[in-house]
């Protein structure tokens, strides 16, 4: 496994199955004291937690039923993607996927963290 594996991201993103904004909005005020929305146009939302973290949210990418999830810091309270997709599918109680290695070269960019509610991650290709 790359080097990723190892040390914090410099940021973390997730893909969050088959829930609208509203509820990704409900688990980001569990997470963070305040989230405020900072622009909004079409399916793309630029929010700001209360400490400060920027997170874009951006609705029906790779399909229909995925939204995105970036928080654009190093300061998330995850180390790796993975950390945040764990605890992002529980308190959701949906799938999640995550870039398992990284964009590291070498790192193999269909390779992704499949997380649910039911079982352990899986590592899965994932072609979008």
């Amino acid at each position: 496994m790359s080097e990723t594996a190892t040390t914090r991201h410099p940021d973390i993103e997730i893909y969050v199955k088959s829930r609208n904004l509203e509820e990704i909005c409900q688990w980001l005020n569990g997470v963070f004291s305040a989230v405020e929305l900072q622009h909004s146009q079409g399916t793309v939302h630029q929010y700001r937690t209360g400490c400060g973290i920027p997170v874009l949210i951006h609705e029906k990418v790779s399909g229909k039923a995925w939204t995105s999830v970036w928080f654009d810091s190093d300061s998330t309270p995850w180390e790796k993607d993975l950390d945040c997709a764990v605890v992002a599918s529980q308190q959701m109680d949906t799938e999640i996927r995550c870039i398992a290695g990284g964009w590291n070269d070498g790192d193999d960019p269909d390779e992704w963290w499949k997380v649910t509610t039911d079982r352990e991650a899986t590592k899965m290709q994932w072609r979008t």
